[in-house]
């Protein structure tokens, strides 16, 4: 009768364990979702660098010294 009334305690290691695998999951997933958080942002500003600096450069011609002076020559001269 002695186990019924409190004897021996349960054991808990299987709960232990299981608890450990979902910490290290849960971190897992944490440090998962950080990494593709700062993916995106990286993403994000280059892509804003490129709408704010890409696009006079596209239209600067490489044949001239000085791009963004012009062309000095008119047309049909």
């Amino acid at each position: 009768m002695g186990g019924l009334i409190g004897g021996q305690k349960a054991d808990t290691s299987a709960a232990r364990a299981q608890m450990e695998q979902q910490r290290i999951e849960t971190e897992k997933l944490r440090t998962q979702a950080e990494e593709e958080k700062r993916d995106l942002a990286a993403q994000e500003s280059s892509r804003k660098m490129s709408r704010t600096r890409g696009g006079s450069r596209m239209l600067l011609s490489e044949d001239r010294l000085s791009p963004e002076s012009g062309v000095d020559e008119l047309l049909g001269s």
